[in-house]
């Protein structure tokens, strides 16, 4: 692990000569946000040295390299999920490359179907905190120390300082924006009615597929997290049609704005 982290790390310095301290992880249909960046470099998952590649639509597959308003950093357009039959070492492993390269906060976004009654399709909802219900965990495993402790504490994973001044900018910006539990299954299968009910009542807000491993790991590593759910289905409603991937992408990409204008400011604020 160690040394392909070192290599993939080298290589992706080589090749951008990055210097920043802020990563955004983009899920599905959410890579608009890169049309904002000032591009100086974009590096395609398959030239990446020990780089998984991206099989799900909505995903375009690479490492973005550039400014966003005055601050260095790198946008991941489309992440790795387990259900894609990735493990969970390569799901995360783009995590651990940000820290080898100096990243210290890390902002992931995801499509979310909403679980919570007061939540509307195309919501947004700030991550105050998640419930793992993957059944494995990416720490499995020999603990390397120089990557973080044996038993990371999880109890402010979702940086609160972070959390408070999102607060701020969606309250300046008229953005309505909720709060609340997301809750990680494996899928690739979207919940049945009773196991959206039942995710309901042990407390969650949101369910998705994607983002728990990865702040995991993140959280792991020492970086200050932050996170948004686009909400783009309604679990708890679900229409006769169903659920279908391509009309999360479209409601992603509609509620794209309000995650982008969030996201925006508070990566602008950091010192």
């Amino acid at each position: 692990m160690l040394q392909k982290i070192k290599a993939t790390a080298d290589f992706i310095k080589k090749e951008t000569g990055f210097n920043g301290k802020t990563a955004v992880i983009l899920g599905s249909g959410l890579g608009g946000f890169a049309s904002n960046i000032e591009v100086k470099k974009t590096l395609q998952y398959e030239i990446i040295p020990n780089f998984p590649i991206s099989t799900v639509e909505g995903h375009s597959g690479k490492l973005i390299f550039g400014t966003y308003r005055g601050k260095e950093i790198i946008a991941m357009q489309g992440r790795f999920h387990y259900y894609e039959g990735y493990s969970m070492e390569e799901v995360t492993f783009p995590v651990r490359i940000f820290k080898a390269l100096g990243v210290e906060n890390l902002f992931v976004s995801n499509a979310a179907g909403g679980i919570n009654y007061s939540f509307e399709v195309g919501d947004i909802m700030m991550i105050t905190d998640h419930i793992s219900l993957f059944g494995i965990n990416p720490l499995i495993g020999k603990n390397e120390n120089q990557l973080g402790p044996r038993f990371p504490d999880m109890s402010k994973a979702y940086y609160p300082s972070f959390r408070e001044k999102a607060r701020e900018i969606a309250i300046k910006n008229n953005i309505i924006m909720h709060e609340g539990v997301y809750v990680g299954l494996t899928g690739p299968s979207f919940e049945t009615p009773s196991e959206y009910r039942l995710l309901h009542t042990l407390g969650g807000d949101a369910v998705g597929m994607s983002t728990v491993p990865e702040v995991i790991v993140a959280n792991h590593s020492g970086m200050k997290i932050f996170g948004l759910s686009v909400i783009t289905n309604n679990g708890l409603a679900i229409s006769d049609e169903g659920n279908k991937h391509t009309e999360v992408l479209d409601i992603a990409a509609i509620a794209a704005p309000k995650m982008e204008t969030i996201f925006g400011e508070l990566i602008a604020s950091i010192d």
